[in-house]
């Protein structure tokens, strides 16, 4: 049987993944757009979460900020960053942020 209150795997994912990016130091973020390259939006940081949101804090501001729940997350394959694709609540338009960090919290 099936209960309304049941997170699904895709949410669960999502939900750990956030926890685990969540303190690591940002070296540097970048947005990727579509049939162009890929530009420096901000240096110096950190990845939050804060309750049911999912933020990028570079630059002395926050240059993305999503709800968790809906953001999808992939580490690179050197493990020394991430791929960030959601909503941003700041801009109002789907987006995604490539961000390279060190492992120190």
């Amino acid at each position: 049987m099936f209960f309304a209150g049941k997170i699904n795997s895709q949410v669960k994912f999502r939900r750990n993944m956030a926890k685990k990016l969540h303190g690591m130091h940002i070296k540097y973020a970048e947005e990727r757009f579509p049939d162009q390259d890929d530009v420096i939006i901000g240096r110096e940081g950190a990845l939050l979460v804060r309750g049911k949101e999912f933020m990028i804090f570079s630059s002395q501001h926050d240059v993305f900020r999503s709800k968790t729940d809906e953001t999808d997350f992939s580490e690179l394959m050197s493990l020394g960053g991430a791929i960030i694709t959601g909503f941003d609540l700041l801009s109002g338009k789907e987006r995604t942020i490539i961000v390279h960090y060190t492992d120190r919290p």
